[in-house]
């Protein structure tokens, strides 16, 4: 195609546009494609609202107490410095494109790839999550939820975006947190993100009766309907209580 056209359909940049929170400007800066070539054109062309992001997901169910004991530093720090100024979505296919063969790093075959989890996952801004497994999992739309293509890599940054609603932040964050994709946090389910947050180690765990008493303190504070779960209207209405959530809520290329 001629220089000064997008390697993107109207249509399909639409698409992108309406399905996320990004920009099209973010999703296609068709200046950039003007100047570049192949994969590194669309890579160049996505990059211009992004800032400083940190990975924490709700810190605030564990108490503070709990968190010294943990001394576990992706429970609040940032994970990655940010010092490029470019666009979130050119970041975004870059990235994406060097988890792919050479042969399939072109616009057309990078927008049909899939990437398997061990390698969206060797990303360092994915790498020190506690969460980064299930954060995959959930956007993955692969049958076997075990790949991302750049679609699903797009909703994933989208949704950590700061133009991202603190709802659409919530409700994406209980379905992180949703262990078992029953639609429910249950004993489990905050057993298992508890751990995750503390980490496992014998210096870290939690003891047996302190995780009760943890889990116990929580569903008090948040089981409004007391089925002895919580579910997303309770979720989203405590994190309602918690101001720096969204903005909490980030990812950083």
């Amino acid at each position: 195609m001629g220089g000064s056209g997008s390697r993107l359909s109207k249509e399909l940049l639409a698409e992108y546009q309406d399905l996320t929170f990004l920009t099209k400007q973010e999703i296609l800066l068709r200046e950039v494609l003007d100047n570049e070539t192949g994969s590194e054109r669309f890579g160049d062309c996505l990059r211009q609202h992004s800032d400083s992001v940190y990975v924490v997901l709700a810190p605030h169910l564990v108490d503070d107490e709990q968190q010294a004991r943990s001394g576990n530093e992706h429970t609040g720090r940032p994970i990655a410095e940010n010092t490029d100024s470019s666009p979130l979505s050119t970041r975004a296919h870059r990235r994406f494109c060097e988890l792919l063969p050479q042969e399939q790093r072109s616009v057309e075959s990078s927008l049909r790839a899939q990437v398997p989890f061990e390698q969206i996952l060797s990303l360092p801004e994915l790498k020190a999550n506690p969460f980064k497994e299930r954060i995959c999992r959930v956007f993955s739309t692969s049958p076997a939820k075990d790949s991302l293509s750049f679609e699903d890599f797009l909703d994933l940054l989208s949704v950590f975006s700061d133009t991202a609603t603190p709802d659409i932040k919530s409700h994406y964050a209980f379905r992180i947190f949703d262990f078992d994709d029953d639609g429910t946090l249950n004993r489990e389910d905050l057993s298992r993100l508890v751990n995750c947050l503390t980490g496992e180690g014998e210096d870290t765990r939690l003891s047996a009766s302190e995780m009760k008493q943890l889990i116990d303190n929580i569903l008090e504070e948040s089981d409004i309907d007391r089925d002895g779960t919580i579910n997303l209207s309770e979720f989203q209405h405590v994190i309602s209580r918690s101001p720096d959530f969204a903005s909490s809520f980030k990812i950083v290329l």
